[in-house]
């Protein structure tokens, strides 16, 4: 489903990192296709009284995996989308340079499903297998490379399960 949110990487950018994040729209409530409007500009921002916070707003994610484990692409892994906001990951800012975005359908404290940690290990082993610099201490989460503003994927995501998944 193409997002209309990205743009294209700077000249030399590698993509070496990934960055897992959650989305819900409205928060809390899942299903639907807000999110998916969202990240494509086409979220009707008078339909829900919380939309009245995102409007403008440009975001995106290359990835969106839903409680099911049904994955929507939104943006090609070659381009940048804009899903880190002002961030710095090992001393590098811009994680949207060098990163891919992978958006959970949840909220920080609600518990993932396990078809979700089966699509996100799934797809990471593709992507480190697509870009081999993505490895230990690439893989991380919104709050480690914007601590200051985010929190996601929340203190309920089990880290030691999707590193055992993925071979970390």
């Amino acid at each position: 489903m193409p997002s209309v949110n990205f743009d294209e990487r700077p000249i030399g950018a590698r993509v070496n990192a990934l960055v897992v994040h959650c989305i819900s729209l409205p928060p809390g409530e899942y299903g639907g296709e807000n999110v998916e409007r969202f990240f494509c500009g086409s979220l009707d921002c008078d339909a829900h009284p919380y939309f009245e916070h995102v409007r403008g707003l440009r975001v995106s994610a290359h990835f969106l995996i839903k409680r099911g484990g049904e994955m929507t692409q939104f943006v090609s892994t070659l381009d940048r989308a804009w899903h880190a906001g002002r961030s710095t990951l090992a001393g590098t800012a811009e994680v949207n340079d060098f990163s891919i975005g992978v958006e959970l359908e949840g909220l920080d404290d609600d518990k993932y499903t396990d078809a979700q940690y089966r699509a996100l290990a799934q797809l990471t082993r593709t992507l480190m297998a697509a870009y081999p610099e993505i490895g230990p201490g690439r893989v991380v989460g919104h709050s480690d490379i914007a601590p200051e503003r985010k929190t996601d994927p929340g203190p309920r995501f089990d880290w030691r399960r999707f590193r055992r998944d993925i071979g970390l």
